[in-house]
């Protein structure tokens, strides 16, 4: 589903509403897969799968410190498909398209119906500027979501990166074995893997029930293959902003043998502020989970610095200097304080 009179047709949204979201589809995309469709609980105005994936007229609503390019891929952009921000790591853009298209995505101004993948001119481009830097050991295959193509031009990226002797890590960002599960198929899981390279597929999931059961057995399917999985969420308002929902997030994706790695702060993407916590939020949340679920369940909470700076973690803190000299101050998860080392 594309447009807001699919929607209306599939239930998703009261036929009333078409025209005011056909405003919000003119400027940003729009997709719903069935496996998401299914998820969502149109009697519900504040389903949680619901906020993700339907449009909503607050985001025509651009506050002042909104930016198109709020983690700054332009000024770190080396070449077709390539930003390198970080020294040992580069992204490779394989493709703008994504199976859905969620409402918070900080590359909106760049993805859509009609961006395309790379073309083999740009993609011969990307690996050259791979090749010439040594530094890079790990190429990190986003988008758009790069699992949406086939899987032989999937293995051609593959090949590619695996004929370069210092890349050692092919890291994949996807969304699709949770919203469009019957796509990881055992050809697109071979193409993943490259001899002498280690492959790891990184999921983005933001709520426990997206880990549906055909969602779970497509991680099997790449975890029983050999392919370690990870998780990066996004904090969302009215979506995981209560421990009960981040810690039940955490435990589906544990449970899935996908390992918690990011919980993103909200970018500050155009017509995304609805979605927004706020950073004390967002530490309160995390000092919840500690010590009351499972150290596997924590992920690390971080804030990308708008400008292309990188992430920093920006989590609560449990250490300070004590009253008392060559001592510390410390909390533990309940929030009594301890000093270390303990007076004498």
């Amino acid at each position: 589903m594309t447009r807001p009179a699919e929607l209306a047709a599939g239930g998703l949204i009261a036929p009333e509403r078409i025209a005011a979201l056909d405003a919000v589809a003119a400027r940003y995309a729009v997709a719903v897969t069935p496996a998401m469709a299914d998820l969502i609980d149109a009697a519900d105005p504040d389903d949680p799968i619901a906020r993700q994936f339907i449009p909503d007229p607050a985001e025509l609503d651009r506050r002042p410190e909104e930016i198109d390019d709020p983690i700054g891929d332009e000024p770190h952009a080396a070449a077709p498909g390539i930003v390198h921000r970080y020294p040992d790591r580069a992204l490779l853009k394989l493709v703008h398209v994504c199976a859905v298209y969620c409402r918070f995505c900080f590359r909106r101004e760049m993805v859509g119906p009609g961006a395309k993948m790379l073309t083999p001119d740009e993609m011969a481009a990307a690996f050259a500027y791979i090749r010439e830097t040594p530094a890079i050991w790990e190429v990190v295959i986003t988008g758009g979501d790069p699992l949406v193509v086939s899987p032989r031009r999937i293995a051609e990226a593959v090949a590619g990166l695996a004929a370069i002797d210092h890349v050692k890590v092919i890291r994949w960002h996807t969304r699709l074995p949770v919203v469009d599960p019957a796509r990881i198929t055992p050809a697109l899981v071979d193409a993943l893997k490259a001899p002498g390279k280690a492959s790891y597929v990184v999921l983005h999931a933001n709520h426990a029930r997206e880990l549906t059961p055909a969602a779970r057995a497509a991680c099997a399917r790449l975890v029983d293959a050999g392919i370690p999985m990870l998780s990066q969420s996004v904090l969302l308002k009215g979506i995981n902003d209560t421990p009960e929902a981040l810690a039940d997030l955490m435990r589906a994706l544990v449970e899935s043998r996908v390992k918690p790695y990011y919980l993103h702060h909200g970018d500050l993407a155009p017509g995304t502020s609805h979605l927004r916590t706020t950073i004390t939020e967002g530490q309160a949340l995390m000092r919840a989970l500690r010590g009351r679920v499972s150290g596997l369940c924590q992920p690390t909470y971080v804030l990308d610095i708008p400008g292309g700076h990188g992430k920093v973690p920006i989590g609560p803190g449990y250490l300070c200097e004590g009253v008392e000299a060559d001592s510390y101050d410390v909390m533990d998860y309940q929030g009594a304080i301890h000093r270390y080392p303990p007076k004498a």
